[in-house]
């Protein structure tokens, strides 16, 4: 799968979800942060393709949203190294 197509299903996975996707500059990588009562995920825009990919990767890990697609899904264990779905089964 090309890159630009993993990164619009990173993006539509956090957008699905309920998290505001924003990129800005700034000297930082990206995360999930909480801005009043909203939940945004924030991007830095100057970040190769692959970094953003990584970054979106890292905060859908985390967050470990119920429902997530197979190939998000696939994305992200390739990406960070570990099932989504072991987390759920350790518990």
């Amino acid at each position: 799968m090309k890159k630009s197509a993993q990164l619009d299903l990173l993006e539509a996975a956090i957008k699905e979800h309920g998290y505001i996707l924003r990129y800005e500059k700034g000297n930082f990588l990206g995360g999930e942060c909480r801005v009043r009562e909203e939940r945004v995920v924030m991007v830095n825009k100057f970040l190769p393709l692959e970094g953003k990919i990584y970054t979106l990767a890292l905060v859908i890990s985390n967050i470990n949203p119920p429902g997530l697609a197979p190939e998000t899904a696939k994305i992200v264990d390739h990406l960070i190294g570990n099932s989504l779905f072991m987390k759920e089964e350790q518990r």
